[in-house]
């Protein structure tokens, strides 16, 4: 054995952003919606407008990972409870009278489903999303939870790469909960093995573990 006095300089490798973010401030609802035409649909960036304050966000690998598993977790709850759903994915929602726009990273109706079955959704006549996703790894200069809030949505999931804040809406304003309203059966623990499994035993093998999960605990 070879044995040395010298220490071994190893530079850890820096984790990988989840996003990249570009900020513009003191920005009219005409600008913003400039913007979004000049764009147009066909892009990966999703954007958000709140009170003069639009972020252009593209989400990378860690991003896109957590929120399609997030999603996938949902849809097998609707599944397996047998509640119709409307998803919407990142759909611009915009409420022009309060200068809000957002583009989340997953948008469903659930409770309001039958309300804008078969239709493009107008939110000027239209309820909100009962429940949006927003994954946000690095730091947004925009309170989602204050846009969602005014937007009146539900039930709002935040999810930061290592911890969900659900927010339920309680007498118009958000109070912080341990379980979702939507789906009474689902604690955050469930959320994280999910996520974990993920990772350990792949998407095919954790969803059908989750759904057995569930219908146990279903007929229980």
């Amino acid at each position: 054995m070879v044995t040395t006095n010298e220490a071994i300089n190893i530079t850890p490798k820096e984790k990988p952003f989840a996003e990249k973010r570009v900020t513009l401030n003191n920005i009219s609802w005409n600008a913003y919606e400039q913007i979004l035409d000049a764009l147009g649909d066909n892009r990966a960036a999703l954007i958000t407008y709140y009170q003069g304050v639009l972020e252009i966000m593209t989400p990378l690998e860690e991003h896109e990972t957590s929120s399609e598993n997030i999603g996938m977790l949902i849809q097998i709850l609707t599944e397996e409870l047998n509640l119709n759903i409307k998803s919407m994915a990142s759909t611009t929602l915009k409420i022009p009278n309060s200068k809000i726009g957002a583009e989340p990273d997953k948008c469903y109706y659930i409770q309001n489903e039958p309300a804008v079955r078969g239709k493009t959704v107008d939110l000027a006549v239209d309820p909100p999303p009962d429940l949006i996703l927003e994954v946000d790894i690095t730091h947004t200069d925009i309170n989602k939870k204050q846009l969602y809030q005014e937007m009146k949505v539900p039930e709002f999931w935040c999810y930061n790469g290592s911890k969900l804040t659900i927010y339920v809406l309680t007498q118009g304003e958000y109070q912080e909960s341990a379980t979702s309203a939507i789906f009474p059966i689902l604690t955050k623990s469930m959320v994280y093995d999910f996520l974990a499994q993920c990772k350990i035993q792949g998407e095919t093998q954790t969803k059908r573990a989750f759904r057995k999960m569930l219908r146990e605990q279903i007929q229980q």
